[in-house]
């Protein structure tokens, strides 16, 4: 994030924050995989307003399309997908990538992503999936995940700047997904370090067991980050040393050549 960019972002306090907008946006994210119909008091609850507050906001995105009322439950409608639209149209960068996921795909018999950061976690914009399946969760476009426990996140954080680093390890909750996943400040931020010297990061089974993943940043001609795209495996199918030896050589070949053709 550029020091431009920083100042003209504002806080909530500012005059010219819109907080009824927020508001509404926090809305319809409190909807996902997990909560995909909410009673009132449970929308209340998920966001930490209070009943009238939040009957206004369903209401006003009930009448505008993009929340569907059943009885007393309220989920989301298909207008919510114009949004997402809205991001993939305007960054056209994205059927370039898509292609070389599906070869990743082809070539690796892996699942490969392209995720970018948003706040603390990860937001999946492009996926080629595998015919087997790797986590109790679906992934797929608009999949969000902590980014302290992926390799994409990684990768992403690593491109930060040593305060936003430790500015997100501040106020980061580390759970404890796995045994083995990194919950401690001091090793995640050695972990993060790492990866910005080394170029790549490896999640071994930190947010699901079995799971697997390598991830690289991929960049577009004028050295602009993209996001950060990887292969995702099966730990008792694809070793370590597989993953580094054979994986990282064509994940590292398919960022040269998003870099080459995306401007």
């Amino acid at each position: 994030m550029d020091a431009q960019h920083q100042d003209d972002t504002l806080s909530p306090d500012d005059r010219d924050f819109v907080t009824a907008l927020a508001s509404g946006l926090e809305v319809i994210l409190a909807f996902d995989n997990t909560h995909p119909r909410m009673t009132l008091s449970e929308v209340a609850a998920r966001t930490g307003m209070n009943r009238a507050r939040a009957r206004r906001f369903l209401l006003t995105l009930h009448a505008l399309g993009y929340v569907r009322k059943q009885g007393r439950s309220f989920e989301l409608a298909p207008k919510v997908l114009q949004l997402g639209y809205s991001f993939l149209s305007a960054n056209d960068y994205r059927g370039v990538i898509q292609q070389y996921l599906e070869d990743i795909t082809e070539e690796s018999g892996e699942s490969s992503s392209l995720g970018v950061l948003d706040g603390d976690e990860v937001t999946y914009v492009a996926r080629s999936a595998a015919k087997h399946r790797l986590m109790a969760i679906t992934l797929s476009v608009g999949t969000r995940l902590p980014a302290a426990h992926t390799s994409m996140g990684r990768v992403l954080l690593a491109q930060l700047s040593d305060d936003e680093i430790e500015g997100y390890l501040a106020r980061v909750e580390l759970k404890p997904y796995t045994e083995k996943t990194v919950t401690d400040r001091s090793e995640l931020r050695e972990r993060i370090l790492k990866v910005r010297q080394q170029g790549y990061a490896i999640s071994d089974q930190e947010l699901d067991s079995g799971l697997r993943s390598l991830a690289v940043p991929a960049f577009d001609g004028n050295g602009r980050l993209l996001g950060a795209i990887n292969i995702s495996t099966n730990a008792a199918r694809i070793d370590l040393d597989t993953l580094t030896r054979t994986f990282l050589p064509l994940l590292q070949e398919k960022a040269r050549l998003i870099q080459t053709h995306v401007s």
